[in-house]
């Protein structure tokens, strides 16, 4: 009977979906005006516990300017956002596929991670985009790994990106109020995402040389 092959696999692809939100000058707090997010993933683990991600996720922002005496309807401000994150992970368990050979490895794990991201966004007058804006962000946050099969999963996420910018609103009495943008991260915009990913792996790792120490990266 031919031998299970053991080998891990590096590469893995996901699709991402969830809700998104935004905490800044129209609003002070998160899961505020929750918004749709979805986007992809790809993921390359170096070894069982650490692995770097690059992700392309598209979200919507919303709120009501309130420096208007009447916050009406018609002050409703909304904005399209497009991030782009490399960020470097660590899993809390050796994360991969059980076998008869290493029972510390686990088909489970929660795991953190933090790295720089860049946004492209903007909106006209009339909420509609025009991506005229740029801007960097910090993110960072914790996550659930499972493998429920050999080759797929499921990922839990919860994001927070810390921008260097204060004009996601694309409202100038919104915008940058005290002039501090990119100086002061106090006043820097805030979003975030909550979303669930399911993943599917390939590309197995190399046959391991027989005289190296087996235990010297997976």
């Amino acid at each position: 009977m031919a031998k299970a092959d053991e080998r891990p696999y590096l590469c893995e692809l996901g699709l991402q979906a969830g809700c998104g939100y935004y905490a800044g000058d129209a609003t002070p707090h998160i899961f505020m005006d929750v918004r749709e997010a979805y986007g992809l993933h790809f993921r390359y683990k170096f070894t069982q516990r650490w692995a770097v991600q690059v992700k392309g996720l598209t979200q919507r922002i919303t709120g009501y300017d309130y420096t208007m005496q009447n916050v009406k309807q018609d002050t409703k401000w909304e904005n399209q956002l497009v991030n782009i994150d490399v960020m470097a992970e660590f899993n809390f368990f050796r994360f991969g596929t059980s076998n008869e050979f290493n029972r510390n490895i686990r088909p489970y794990t929660p795991y953190i991670f933090l790295g720089v991201g860049t946004a492209i966004y903007g909106a006209d007058a009339h909420n509609k985009p025009n991506f005229n804006h740029v801007a960097c962000y910090i993110p960072l946050g914790v996550g659930f790994k499972w493998k429920f099969s050999k080759v797929c999963g499921l990922n839990l996420a919860w994001q927070h990106n810390i921008y260097m910018a204060d004009n996601l609103e694309s409202r100038n009495s919104l915008d940058n109020r005290h002039n501090l943008n990119g100086s002061n991260i106090m006043n820097c915009d805030i979003t975030g995402q909550l979303t669930l990913g399911l993943v599917f792996e390939f590309g197995r790792a190399a046959t391991p040389c027989r005289i190296c120490n087996a235990d010297d990266g997976y």
